[in-house]
């Protein structure tokens, strides 16, 4: 069953996004990435069309936003977006340290929660918890 969880992950530092990308992978989940907001847009609204959805969306707050400009709130814009096209769709915010208070706003909008990068395995855990919640 976790092989048909799809996950769509977007972060705008490759190395980062592809740690987080294998830890997915080996936990059994199927992962798309995106290295933009507006890539990560394209990946879910194209996820949608095909009828594939995506389970849970997992982002970056930091990174380009949607007119390629760095924007320490890009991961909002895209939040945003992607719960007016499906309200319930779960989001995971990814934050650095010094960017929890944004976080929390986050979950405000939202978002199922916010993780602080650098421990995957937590991550995967966050996932699973989350997944399991909705049933």
């Amino acid at each position: 069953m976790k092989g048909q969880i799809r996950l769509l992950l977007v972060d705008d530092e490759p190395l980062v996004l592809r740690s987080m990308e294998k830890s997915l992978l080996r936990a059994g989940f199927e992962v798309g990435t995106a290295g933009n907001v507006r890539a990560g847009w394209e990946a879910f609204t194209a996820a949608r069309d095909a009828g594939e959805p995506f389970d849970l969306a997992i982002l970056d707050l930091q990174m380009p936003d949607f007119e390629g400009r760095d924007n320490p709130r890009a991961g909002l814009e895209l939040l945003g977006r992607l719960l007016e096209s499906d309200a319930d769709l779960p989001v995971i915010l990814l934050t650095a340290f010094d960017e929890v208070a944004r976080a929390k706003e986050a979950v405000a909008r939202g978002a199922r929660a916010y993780f602080v990068k650098g421990r995957e395995a937590a991550l995967v855990e966050l996932v699973g918890s989350i997944l399991e919640q909705q049933g």
